[in-house]
């Protein structure tokens, strides 16, 4: 069934972004949330189809456009319900599965993209913001792990002092050929005894059990720019994982990158709209009435906000520049506040008597002065 969420909200991205952004935004989740990467996960694979089919409808420019300017209905007509791998690009298509698979598809070199050097794989992390932090951007420590190549025996797997053997599955060719359809054609897979590597290992390694890579903790510091919103990510390239074994068993290659989301925390005062600021401040009565010159927090202390006479609950202003940065332009949003009149709780007797002659020139009838309690009690008991 289709999604009914915003195909930008899902892909985490802006509306400002362009095509690359995007198809970056997709690989990363599909990469995630793959359903080979999460078997049994029912909210992992409803994760990818809504990505799969943001990516589907905001990849194509014509498509794009019909729902940035109609929405949904736009393009429901054009199956966007389904992600339609026959419109893409093969390159993307065989990139997409790489990422995915980390090994080959359809004769590609394993962990290549086209014909450049084997790539490791992304890795997310998240960190926690808030409006301030937006505001002024700032440096975060972040902690993550990633599988590096171990180091006691530099990638291959095998103990020290011993060495991999041929794997005799497939003949060091790390891909066997298996029939399909009656014998009808062959097809080409990743050989399932030695992975993919064209070597097996009799002795493994203690210190990685054989798999060439061992978790190992980094700490980094990211300067998050002034601006993001949440869902939004820093990439940060080269912080990513080494090519995997079976392509690369020493590592040689680029590392994928790590991508660094952002998730900022409400706060207690200010919602956010974009780059504005919305704030709800309350005011008496007696200042909406008369007119009034107030004190207004913004995130970077407070300003003054001359209320005009007869303002009404509900009333909207708008501070310019008091806002959040553009991420891209810099430029500030506006704080736009709502007025709340608050009646008080509790009057003094003076405070009353003014009310009521007040009352009385607007010739509108109101409650009788409240009586001692004493003297309710004698007049129901009849003096």
């Amino acid at each position: 069934m289709p999604t009914t969420r915003d195909y930008y909200e899902i892909l985490g991205v802006d509306k400002t972004v362009d095509a690359e952004e995007i198809k970056r935004a997709y690989r990363r989740l599909a990469m995630k949330y793959h359903p080979d990467r999460n078997p049994g996960d029912a909210e992992a694979e409803t994760r990818f189809k809504e990505a799969a089919e943001a990516y589907e409808v905001l990849s194509d420019p014509q498509k794009r456009q019909r729902y940035d300017q109609f929405g949904h209905e736009g393009v429901r007509g054009g199956g966007a319900a389904a992600h339609d791998f026959s419109r893409m690009h093969v390159s993307d298509i065989f990139e997409m599965f790489q990422d995915i698979f980390g090994g080959s598809f359809g004769g590609r070199g394993g962990g290549r993209r086209g014909r450049g050097p084997a790539r490791g794989y992304d890795l997310e992390t998240e960190v926690s913001l808030t409006l301030k932090d937006v505001a002024q951007g700032c440096e975060r420590d972040v902690e993550f792990t990633r599988m590096d190549v171990c180091e006691k025996c530099t990638g291959t797997g095998a103990k020290p002092g011993s060495l991999p053997e041929t794997c005799r599955t497939c003949g060091g060719h790390g891909k066997v050929q298996q029939a399909g359809l009656g014998g009808m054609f062959r097809m080409v897979t990743t050989c399932p005894t030695c992975k993919g590597r064209g070597q097996t290992i009799k002795d493994h390694c203690d210190a990685c059990r054989g798999s060439g890579r061992v978790g190992k903790k980094r700490t980094l510091s990211v300067r998050i720019p002034p601006g993001i919103h949440d869902g939004q990510a820093v990439r940060v390239p080269g912080e990513g994982e080494p090519p995997p074994p079976e392509v690369s068993p020493g590592g040689e290659g680029v590392r994928g990158d790590l991508h660094v989301v952002a998730r900022v925390k409400e706060h207690e005062m200010f919602a956010r709209d974009g780059d504005h600021l919305l704030l709800e401040m309350p005011i008496s009565f007696t200042q909406a009435a008369l007119g009034a010159e107030v004190d207004v927090p913004t995130l970077e202390g407070q300003t003054t906000l001359r209320l005009p006479r007869a303002t009404q609950h509900a009333s909207i202003f708008r501070i310019s520049g008091e806002g959040l940065p553009n991420l891209r332009s810099g430029r500030k949003g506006d704080l736009i506040i709502a007025c709340k009149v608050e009646i008080p709780k509790k009057l003094t007797s003076k405070q009353e008597k003014l009310l009521r002659e007040f009352a009385e020139t607007e010739d509108e009838r109101v409650l009788p002065e409240s009586k001692g309690f004493l003297r309710r009690v004698k007049e129901l008991l009849g003096g």
